[in-house]
């Protein structure tokens, strides 16, 4: 009788118990984001408001931007620190195209209309993108140097273009048939910026070109153990050219949205904001060894920033303690990290 007793308690499947800590820990980013905004809206009256949170997801569409293709990267085992030059580039860029370009051979100044100017930037930024993959896949030149060299590359370009001034009133003419420009980053759907729509449509993009194609399944696989990939028949390298393609391209479209909203365009634009991007990647729990990450995570990572440096502002925080709470989330996020995936570094 106690051995078909013990039986049956063996076969009767037990209750998975709530890991408490593991759910914390997974959710870290979003449980950051509640507690955020609870503190300062606490402290600050002017915090929880519609305007305000408008304002900041305004602020977060850009970084939000940047930080999705820097997930692309990231989760390929690369680092993409080039983003923030390219960002100024291309809006540099469109700024040019915006003031009309000049045929001196035939003395005209031909005025592009504004679809064209954003395929154009699109297409630079893309050209960064594949000579940063060229770089890393073909002449195996470790990311971190070749997105630094094309860093100054491309900041000096957008210096060179301007000759270091900035373009202004990029809001165009009806009469050249160029208007519109600043419907990207002033213009509201439903009171909500066009530009988060911008960045929701690049996320959800992003998300099934991750889960539901064979792509993503090749970027993870490449991100966490190359050579089995390779091995696998996963085209490696391809996939490493197509990312920084896409990071590229989210950087072009953050520099269109900043472009717009400031309508000008300045050679000095999106500095550092490469770092604010790995920032956000890394505090929604994306591993920087490569082959761990996802869009949503990254997303709250980009709030988590903006949400807490707007909160800071209002409260009146120096700028230099701000600069010291920012590090200590970012520092805190790898550590959580680091515990997460208990020191494993690559899936296998």
């Amino acid at each position: 009788m106690s051995d078909t007793t013990s039986k049956a308690a063996q076969s009767t499947p037990t209750k998975p118990r709530l890991d408490i800590g593991y759910l914390l820990l997974e959710g870290r980013a979003f449980f950051a984001l509640i507690a955020i905004i609870v503190i300062f809206s606490m402290l600050s009256p002017n915090y929880f408001s519609l305007p305000n949170f408008l304002i900041m997801t305004s602020q977060v569409a850009i970084f939000g931007l940047l930080a999705i293709g820097m997930l692309l990267v990231i989760l390929s085992g690369g680092i993409d620190l080039s983003v923030g030059s390219t960002l100024a580039l291309c809006g540099v860029f469109a700024g040019f195209l915006m003031q009309g370009v000049e045929l001196e051979s035939l003395g005209i100044i031909i005025y592009l209309p504004v679809w064209a100017v954003v395929v154009c930037t699109l297409a630079m930024g893309a050209f960064v993108g594949v000579i940063n993959g060229i770089l890393v896949a073909w002449f195996k030149v470790p990311a971190f140097v070749a997105t630094l060299g094309t860093l100054y590359v491309a900041r000096g370009a957008a210096l060179l273009m301007t000759n270091g001034l900035t373009f202004n009133n990029l809001s165009g003419r009806a009469e050249l048939g160029n208007t519109g420009f600043e419907w990207l980053g002033f213009n509201r759907l439903w009171g909500v910026p066009i530009s988060i729509f911008a960045l929701s449509l690049v996320a959800v993009t992003v998300y099934l070109l991750l889960s539901r194609t064979p792509f993503g399944r090749w970027l993870y696989s490449a991100g966490g153990n190359p050579n089995a990939a390779r091995l696998s028949g996963v085209p490696v390298s391809k996939v490493l050219i197509w990312v920084y393609v896409l990071s590229g391209v989210c950087a072009a479209i953050a520099g269109l949205v900043l472009s717009s909203q400031l309508t000008s365009a300045g050679p000095t634009a999106g500095t550092t904001y490469e770092l604010t991007a790995i920032a956000a990647v890394v505090i929604g729990g994306a591993a920087l060894t490569g082959g761990r990450g996802t869009v949503r995570g990254t997303l709250l990572g980009g709030f988590v920033i903006v949400f807490l440096g707007a909160g800071l502002v209002i409260t009146g925080v120096s700028s230099y303690w701000q600069t010291v709470f920012t590090g200590a989330v970012i520092v805190l996020a790898v550590l959580l990290n680091s515990i997460n995936y208990g020191g494993k570094g690559r899936t296998s």
